[in-house]
């Protein structure tokens, strides 16, 4: 998808609250961050309580006229609703505002679309936009023609770009259904990986939350905790959506244990249901989990919502009943005590990194507690299984007896069945 030229454009944001949602308002606050994530800059809000949306225009008719004054007033060359709309609404609204109406849905897939790195974020990106583009063909065409050339209308460009809004229904269902192909090729591929890594047995530990939250600061601290080299850093930035791929990380504990770490897209409300679909490949990774790390942040008033999003959202792909540990990041910003531990709940600083000590204990508890302490005594003609289990267990210490080699050792269930004719303790 090629860069384009960032232009200035002047929104304004409307938002209908429903039955007084007490979340309504920090939705319309994460909005005008999403569209400032895109460099869209915020000139006005309008708001409105109604009992349901407005099939027609979404907002109550009367308000069109406010929202149109309010545009011209502000100078705006945007309106950006709150909600998902449908291709009707959409047609509506922009002949009756004479303006260019977006809505959040948009806005997430078009901020997904320019922090897509890997080509299958781009193909899954791609195909959310496509399936959310078709029903909306002549809103989408009407929309173009009255940007016409004059407004350095930034959106026109972007994220699903003029030219594929030209092509024709068959095309993007053509379109669609190739995209859906290759990543049924990727999904394969992946596939094999995960079975791949079930193999080395080694236990899978994933790190969900909301976006911003600051999972792959966790990611990269426990990286630098371990002692692992810089290179395997993942990309963090205090941004909405900064990780989009999946990252997966070896970590080794400084006794032997090994075990994978997973970085996931962030969530947010809302979240799209095409893009919910079309990652549901890349959140699947949670779901061979054995331990999931859900990063919260906890200086946030809305937190608990951000909560239950995420649970929502990783219901919807399937990840349920794993075991979960609670990390509440930023403690210093939300000036609640910190390292603290609480059963499978924990207040850290990543920042800082302070906590992370405390982190990996508690990821340990869950994740080695069917590892078991032992002797064996490995006759000398089985050398080969000595020097397995120095890189493969915990050895504490080593004695060279009349039979054989002595081990007092920590290992996994599975290399403890294995060896269990040498144990001798």
């Amino acid at each position: 998808m090629k860069e384009v030229d960032v232009l200035m454009e002047k929104a304004i944001l409307v938002g209908v609250n429903i039955r007084n949602d007490e979340h309504f308002e920090y939705s319309m606050e994460e909005l005008q961050n999403l569209a400032e994530a895109l460099h869209v800059e915020v000139v006005g809000v309008v708001t409105q309580n109604l009992e349901r949306v407005t099939p027609s225009h979404y907002v109550g008719t009367g308000k069109i006229e406010e929202i149109k004054n309010f545009y011209e007033e502000a100078q705006a060359n945007l309106v950006i609703f709150n909600d998902e709309l449908s291709p009707s609404q959409i047609r509506n609204l922009e002949r009756d505002l004479a303006a260019k109406v977006i809505d959040r849905t948009m806005l997430i897939l078009d901020i997904f679309g320019r922090r897509a790195k890997t080509r299958e974020a781009q193909m899954q990106v791609e195909l959310a936009q496509l399936q959310y583009m078709l029903p909306r063909l002549v809103g989408l065409h009407a929309s173009l023609s009255r940007q016409g050339g004059g407004t350095g209308g930034g959106f026109k460009n972007r994220g699903a770009g003029e030219t594929k809004l030209e092509l024709d229904r068959r095309k993007i269902e053509d379109q669609i259904a190739k995209i859906k192909k290759d990543l049924e090729h990727v999904q394969e591929q992946r596939d094999t990986q995960r079975k791949q890594r079930r193999k080395n047995a080694l236990p899978i530990v994933s790190i969900v939350g909301y976006t911003n939250a600051g999972k792959s600061t966790i990611m990269n601290q426990l990286l630098t905790q371990i002692g692992q080299e810089e290179h395997k850093q993942v990309f963090e930035k205090d941004m909405l959506f900064a990780t989009l791929e999946t990252s997966v990380r070896q970590i080794e504990l400084p006794d032997k244990k090994t075990f994978l770490l997973t970085d996931t897209v962030g969530f947010v409300s809302k979240l799209p249901h095409h893009l919910v679909k079309a990652f549901r490949s890349t959140l699947e990774e949670a779901r061979d989990a054995d331990l999931l790390l859900h990063v919260v942040d906890v200086s946030n008033a809305e937190h608990g919502f951000m909560m239950d999003v995420t649970n929502e959202t990783l219901k919807a792909v399937g990840v349920e009943a794993i075991p979960t540990v609670y990390v509440y990041n930023k403690a210093d910003i939300a000036n609640v005590p910190y390292p603290v531990v609480s059963g499978d709940n924990i207040w850290i600083s990543a920042k800082q990194g302070i906590g992370l000590e405390e982190l990996l204990q508690l990821i340990r508890q869950h994740i080695f507690s069917d590892y078991v302490t032992c002797e064996m005594l490995i006759p000398y003609d089985q050398g080969n299984i000595v020097s397995y289990l120095n890189e493969h267990a915990s050895v504490h210490q080593t004695a060279y007896e009349e039979n054989g080699t002595w081990l007092s050792l920590e290992l996994k269930q599975a290399d403890y069945r294995k060896y269990q004719h040498y144990v001798v303790n």
